[in-house]
This record gives structure tokens, sequence and C-alpha cells, in this order.
């Protein structure tokens, strides 16, 4: 009996039999991060890539198409998270296989070429294989697909008991609501012991799987329901490798195949467990399952440029780590970082098949390093907690208990519930979900004024009953100061009030206003709403606005009464604070360029990961696989000043989100949910063209989905700068930066310091050392930007450099000069020595001191050097001299009190300064005397 192929073989055969028999072309896998489609957490089937040729906004240069595609299932509509381990055939990360056409072959060609490979390529066996097809439809007027019950009877050599009928709810595929659909064909794989599964066709048994689907698609649903036939109809296939390789391969278990036997092999290896068995019910088992599942959804995901973090698809990977973590420390016992140590297993088993593996493994390890570092500092104590609630609990973990590990120790709520799954209790979802909800309202409130936690929903419900409608807020991006609007509801931070007097907080509700709320990252407006003179209102009143927040669809004008007193009903004139608005829009369109510099220059994977819009500064996180070199901020800061200076359009419009999503060079904050029809904003490309024609080149375009205000012209941003950059997270970077009158001016400081270097370059070598003092204090207390700031640094480190030489050099000059004047002292012998010599630093005065020890040992000795600002002085005082009750110490305290100073020291040996480099001759006077009297 030969042996079975690998599963690389299987992976090649699939690829070359579509290449070389029906001249299908080879396609690389897309990110398995989905750039182009906003609104999806991951790649989850082999289709995402076509979805615009399938809507038909696309084309591609060739109408049949093969590939395996990289697919998460791990969030969202598709999760398989919570299944991992405990079953043999799931996973978040697997291979997809399909073969594609375009309006070229469909169901017959299908249907052949896949029974083909299985019986004929893959020697699988006929009796073992059962086909479904669409039943009917009678809501939808479909009947049965019969061509396709004909095909496979006609065109294989399948048993015609093994084709069975099934509904919609199984065989009829859809993109969603709208769009291209169609029935489908799926083969399945009967692996029970006697090869009698026909009765467990489409009922999850682990021994009759579904191998292969084969997707019809022949209609366009409308947005009525009904069904249209489409002029040009394709198909779509899609097999799991997993799943073929275990059949195969000849085994029940898709983690029984060489696909994991590496990953086993090194996790045996780096905790010392016993060796993976394939047992279901093996706690040791699912641990293997686990970990390997894990690491190789990590490292795929993190290749593309997604980020472990505390939102979205970052969460969904933290969460996805963290059971790992938890699944090696408790089942396995590891207690140091392992999913770090399995990265260049994944590396060498898929790198060659999806090379962005490939590109950083070093950085994908140290990520996951840190992120099971960080979790192994809480996870005992977590566990322990688990352990106390468990026991606690009536068969449950308490909401209290979940939110507490949570909050506190970093466990998800999907890790707590699966450890209580392994204990047969339950977790209080119900009771989480309330805690997590109050966590959410602390955190709105923040520094917990009366206004702070915002409007609650039983004082919208209040409006609502009263007849009140959300507030029409559309004017917003009429870029006009002024409207009018009436007040439909005033909080004072308590209650729903008919009045709030002048100096009180509050939070009036309009039915409609020209103030921005926070959202998506900008700031709310600030301003007024001012009420005329009339019969409830004599004197008028103004509300001054500090904030302006959401709640819902609610617009909350946040603020303080200025004078007179506001009533319920009142008519308001909406006054925004213009010129704080233009430099808030200033920000959030240089946001805009920012982003498309940092894709440019970093590549696709800078993905946005949050942002800041103020009226004073921007704020941009950014996933990047290290700190950006010198020349890269420089490249950035320098493309988005081309852009302003290029005086770009900036549109905004709304487009079907479908259409919007395919616009070649969309950018949109991952994880996101958008409306339908969505805001687009675009700079340097109009939106008009952009819907005329999606896949054009738009990629030196700026193209964002973005509820924001934003300026009509690139040139009205003025200036910019960056201010910061610095790490946030493992793979995430944050910039600072400023724009306009702020930007201009932390520019020209900067320019101003740097002329400043550059002429200190050309100054003489007595003035360099004072000026670069001053450059430097300057460059530390200034405001200057983060480019100007490094430039400066590098001068400064060369004039510092030439600084040091000059030291050198003056300082060997002082010291030979200061020798040679103790040799001259010297020459007068005798037991006594003192004098001054020109030495410029106390080296130089020490060396002295050593020719005249050397020159005269016995001899007490005293030298002093000054310069315009202070004095040095030492004494040396041998055996001799200490003997007959000279000491040194006191000597040269003696002469610095003469020099207005001070100093002391050992009987031989001793140093001491002065302020006053006039004195020095009388104090050496003195020096004399005071040796003289003690030496007799």
């Amino acid at each position: 009996m030969s042996e079975p192929k690998s599963a690389s073989q299987i992976r090649n055969d699939f690829l070359e039999f579509f290449q070389n028999k029906a001249s299908h072309t080879i396609v690389p896998s897309s990110s398995v991060v989905p750039h182009d489609d906003p609104t999806l957490l991951f790649t989850n089937a082999g289709m995402n890539q076509f979805k615009d040729v399938f809507l038909g906004t696309g084309t591609r240069s060739y109408t049949r198409a093969v590939d395996t595609q990289k697919c998460i299932r791990a969030g969202g509509k598709h999760n398989d998270l919570d299944d991992v381990g405990r079953d043999t055939w799931h996973h978040t990360f697997f291979e997809m296989l399909g073969n594609w056409s375009f309006g070229d072959y469909f169901k017959a060609e299908a249907i052949q070429w896949a029974w083909q490979l299985l019986t004929e390529v893959w020697g699988l066996p006929k009796e073992r294989l059962h086909v479904t097809v669409f039943a009917g439809d009678e809501a939808d007027g479909l009947g049965p697909d019969t061509e396709a019950e004909h095909l496979w009877n006609t065109l294989t050599d399948i048993d015609p008991s093994h084709i069975t009928r099934w509904d919609r709810k199984d065989n009829f595929w859809e993109m969603g609501a709208s769009g291209p659909c169609g029935p489908c064909s799926e083969i399945h794989f009967d692996s029970t012991p006697d090869g009698n599964g026909a009765d467990l066709v489409n009922l999850d048994h682990p021994d009759v799987i579904e191998i292969w689907n084969l997707v019809f698609i022949q209609f366009d649903r409308r947005a009525d329901g009904t069904l249209v036939p489409l002029p040009a109809k394709h198909i779509d296939t899609g097999m799991g490798l997993e799943r073929i390789v275990r059949v195969c391969q000849g085994v029940r278990s898709n983690y029984a195949t060489d696909l994991w036997t590496p990953l086993f092999d090194a996790i045996a290896k780096c905790t010392g467990a016993p060796a993976y068995c394939d047992d279901n019910d093996s706690h040791i088992d699912v641990a293997y399952r686990v970990l390997a599942d894990h690491i190789r959804c990590l490292c795929i995901a993190m290749a593309d440029g997604a980020r472990p973090g505390p939102d979205g698809r970052g969460y969904v990977l933290r969460r996805i780590l963290r059971r790992g973590v938890r699944m090696a420390r408790q089942a396995m016992n590891a207690d140091q970082p392992l999913l770090c140590q399995l990265v260049p297993v994944v590396v060498r088993e898929l790198g060659d098949v999806f090379p962005t593996l490939r590109d950083d493994p070093d950085m994908l390890a140290d990520i996951i390093e840190d992120e099971e570092k960080a979790f192994l500092r809480t996870l005992d104590r977590g566990l322990q907690l688990f352990d106390e609630a468990a026991a606690r609990g009536d068969g449950s973990i308490s909401g209290k208990d979940a939110f507490a590990l949570h909050d506190t120790w970093g466990f998800p709520i999907d890790l707590t519930e699966q450890m209580a799954r392994e204990r047969s209790i339950a977790v209080d979802r119900t009771d989480y979900d309330a805690h997590m909800n109050a966590a959410r309202e602390r955190s709105r409130a923040g520094s917990g004024d009366a206004t702070s936690v915002g409007l609650p929903p039983d004082a919208i419900a209040i409006l609502e009953q009263q007849g009140a409608t959300p507030t029409n807020d559309e004017a917003k991006y009429d870029d006009k100061p002024v409207g009018m609007g009436r007040i439909v509801g005033i909080w004072d931070g308590r209650n729903l009030v008919d009045r709030l007097q002048a100096g009180s907080e509050g939070i009036v509700v309009l039915d409609k206003t020209t103030f921005y709320s926070e959202q998506g990252g900008q700031v709310g407006d600030q301003g007024r709403l001012i009420v005329e003179a009339d019969g409830e209102t004599p004197g008028g009143a103004i509300f001054n606005v500090e904030d302006t927040r959401r709640a819902g669809n609610w617009v909350l004008h946040v603020g303080r009464v200025a004078s007179g007193d506001l009533h319920g009903r009142n008519k308001v004139t909406t006054r925004i604070d213009v010129h704080r608005r233009r430099r808030i829009e200033a920000n959030h369109t240089a946001t805009h360029v920012l982003n498309h510099a940092l894709r440019s220059h970093l590549g696709d994977g800078a993905d946005q990961r949050g942002s800041l819009v103020a009226d004073d500064r921007l704020r941009f996180d950014v996933a990047t696989r290290s700190a950006p070199d010198d020349a890269t901020i420089a490249a950035i800061e320098q493309h988005v000043l081309d852009t302003i200076a290029s005086n770009q359009a900036v549109e905004a419009k709304n487009a079907p989100l479908d259409i919007a999503k395919s616009f070649n060079g969309v950018r949109a904050v991952f994880g996101e949910t958008y409306p339908n029809p969505v805001r687009v904003v675009s700079v340097g490309a109009s939106i008009d063209d952009l819907l005329t024609n999606p896949d054009g080149d738009w990629m030196s375009a700026s193209i964002e989905f973005c509820g924001g205000t934003h300026l009509s012209l690139t040139r009205d941003i003025g200036d910019f700068v960056l201010m910061q950059e610095q790490g946030l997270a493992a793979g995430i970077r944050r910039l600072v930066a400023l724009t306009g009158d702020a930007a201009a001016v932390v520019r020209a400081t900067g320019d101003a310091l740097l002329q400043r270097a550059s002429e200190a370059a050309n100054a003489s070598d007595d003035e360099l050392e004072s000026l670069v003092d001053d450059i430097a204090r300057d460059h530390v207390e200034a405001d200057i930007g983060l480019v100007h700031r490094r430039i400066l640094d590098g001068a400064l480190d060369a004039l510092r450099a030439r600084v040091k030489t000059l030291r050198k050099a003056a300082a060997s000059e002082s010291k030979t000069a200061a020798v040679d004047a103790a040799r001259v002292l010297a020459e007068t012998g005798g037991n006594l020595i003192v004098g001054e010599v020109p030495a410029g630093d106390k080296e130089a005065l020490l060396a002295a001191m050593d020719t005249i020890k050397g020159n005269c040992p016995d001899a007490s000795c005293l030298l002093a050097s000054r310069d315009d600002s202070s004095v040095l002085i030492v004494a040396r005082v041998p055996d001799g001299g200490m003997k007959a009750g000279l000491k040194a110490g006191d000597w040269v305290r003696e002469v610095a009190k003469a020099c207005g100073g001070g100093g002391g020291g050992r009987p031989d040996m001793a140093q001491a300064g002065g302020k006053k480099p006039e004195a020095l001759p009388a104090a050496l006077e003195t020096a004399t005397t005071f040796a003289r009297e003690k030496l007799g």
C-alpha cells in the first residue's frame, strides 16, 4: 500500500489540476486582514477577494482562477473559536482551496472536474462519496436543481442513491440580504468504519463531513427579495484543506495529519508533555489542539498586519492568545511564554505558501512574547479567583466575579465561559453584561460632574413619550456657523427640568442643531445657544456650550447658563465657535492626509488603530512593525506638506456601502459598523469618478469612510508639523501633529534653531562652546517639530564632537604649559615651593604638581591657577613637612579663604578653590608665610 500524500502534495495537486487541465490562473491568497472590506473582521471565505466581480463592480484579466485562501473564523457571524480543541475538526485559521469561473464555465465542468480530482487524482473510494443538490424553494418560486442532479448522474459514475435533495438552508448560497446567489451542490465523505453513513449526511457528524461545496451563482436577489437571473453565471467552490487532507490520509481527525505533527512535536519538546494521541476527551490533547491552532491563526493574522489589542480585530487576537496561554499554563504547567517559541515552526511549515510570514518572523515572536508575559503576570491569581468564584457560586459564576476576572485580571468573558464549561457550570452572562455596561457608564462619567454622565436612557424614554424626536444635526455639514432650533429637553444632572437658571450647569437637547457632537475621534463643538427676549424670557438668555456629545441619535449641548434663564420649548439661535471649528476641520483633513502618507511610506499594513481630532492638535495611532527612522518620518511629513501645497479638493458624499467598500484604496477603521449609505470623504479624487470607476487607480488619493467635518481645500490646512512619535503598545506607534498657525510657529522656532546651529558650525574655536550650550538649552526648552528636533540633535552631536576635540586640544596645551611652569619652579629647589602656573583645569594643575614631586620629592608645594572667574589650589606635603607641623588641608584652606573660597583634604594632599582670581597674588604670599611658620 502506497504512502498517503502529504498536505503539501494535496495542496499542489489541487492547484496544478485546475491550472493544467482547465487553464485556470493560480492567484495568490488575499490578505486575511481584509483591507478593502472595512466591515469584515477577517477574510473568512475564498470568495471575499472576488466579491467585486460577483457584484458586477470589478473585473479580472482572467475568467478562470484557482487558489488557496487564508481564512479566519474567530469573530462575528462566522466564529469557530469556542469549538477549537473540544472537537477534532474545527479551526480558527484554515486554508480554503477554491476554483472560480467568472462568466465562463458552469455546472457541467465544475461537477465533472470535481469528480475527476477526487476519484482519479486522489483515488477516493466512490462508494464513500455523497452529493447534495438544491430541493427548491416555493417562497422564491424555485424548483429543484434537476440540472445539477442530472449532470451528477450523467457525467460521473456516482451511485445515484448517493444524490440527495436539501432545502434552502443547506443548499442555497447567498452573499448577503441582496446580491448574487444561487443553488449549491455539496460533496460529503463517509468515513464511518462500515461505509454506511448515508443517513448522517448534513447532520454535522464527525465521520460524515462535507469536503467541497460547488456554488452555482446564477441569480441576483433584489432589495425586495425577488430573484432575477444574472446575465453572466459564475462558479465559486470551496474546499477546506484540513478536511481533504484528513480524508486523503485516511484518518478520522483533522489534527491527526502531517499539517499538525511539526507543531505537536515542538509543543512536546518545549513543555515535556506526553505525546499527542488525538484523544477527544484528553485535556492534554485539547491543549495541543488549542495551542497549535491558535499559533497558526496568530501568525497568519499578524503577518498580514493585525495586532493584539483592546478592541475590534485586535481584541479577537488577544482573546485567542490568552486562551492559548491559559491552556499551556493549566494543562502543560508552562510558566514561561510558549506560543512565541512556536512561531518558527509555523513560518517553516507555511512560509512558502504564504510569504508574508517570512517578512519579519522575529517581530511576530516578539509581539506574541510580550503579550504572553503580560497575561502570565496576572494569570495565576486570576485562576485562583476563578476557583474561589466557582466554589462560592451555586453551580454558576456570578456576573460580578466574571467582570472582576475581565476588568482586573484580563480574562476575556469567553475564556471564563470556557473554563466554566470545563467544570460543567454556567456564567451569569446577563449579570456580567450589566456590570460591563455600568463600567462603561462610569468611564463616560469621567470627572464625575453633573453633566458628565450624559443623558440616561430613562430620560430619553421620557423625551420620546413627550413626542420629541432625535436631533436633526444634518446642518453640521453646511459650513454655516448659525442656525435655529427649539429646546425639547433640559437635563440638570439629575432630572429633566423645565427651567435652568443663570449659572447652572446642564445639558440642552434641541430638535435640530448646527453643532457637531463628539464622534469618530473628532471632539464636539463649542459655542452658544442664544434665546432672544420674549414674554417667557424677558431679558433673553445665553447658554455657553462647552462640549457637544451624543447619546444614540440625540445631540447633547453640555455647558452652563451665562445669563438669563433657559426654558423648555425656547427657540434658540445656535452659534458655533467657527474659529475653533476651522481648526478642528484643518486637523481632521490633515489626519486623513497623514493616514494616506503613512500607508504610502509604511506599507498597506499601516492600519489606523485610533485617532483624536481636537482644535489644538491631532493624534493618530498606527499599526507598524517598528519605529519609523528619521528619513521615513521626514518623508511622511513632507508627503503631507506636498498634499497641502498641491491644494487638492476635499469632497464628502454619501455612497452605497457595497460600492464604497469596493473603491480601490479606501481606508476605514476595521471592526467598525458603517451605515448604508456611508459617508465617504475623498482628498484628491472626485467621488462621482469613484462611483463611476471604483476599480480605477485611486491609490494616490485619500479615501475614507468618515462622519466628521472637513475643509474643502487642502491648502487651508496651512502648515503641518509632526511633534511626537512613540510606541503605544506592541506593534502600535502614536503620532501627534499640529496644523495651521500653531504649526507655523513651531516650524519658525525650529528653523531659527537650525540656523543658529549652522552659524555655530562656522564660529571660532573660542566662541563655539558657549554657542553650543545656548542652542542646547533653547532646544530643550523650545517647542519644535519632530523632524527639526532630530536634525538638530544630529547637528548638536556634530558640534559637541568638535567642542570635545577642542577641549582635548586645549587641555593638552594647558597641561604642557603647566608642566613647563612647574619645571621652572622646581629649579629653585629648597623645601618650600609656592607659585602660580597657567593650568586650564584641575588635571593640568595636578600634572604640574606631579612634576614638582618628581623633581623635588622632599619639598612642600602649593600651586594655584586662575581664569576670569575662579581659582584652583592644590597642595602636597611630604613626611618631613608633616612632622614639622604643616598639613596640606589646613594650608589650602587658609589660602582659599584669601581668595573668597574654601576647601581642604588630607594632611599630605589637598585641594581647594576660590571665587576671586584677582586676590591670588596676595593669597600666594599668605601661603608662603603660613608654610614658613609651620616649617620653622
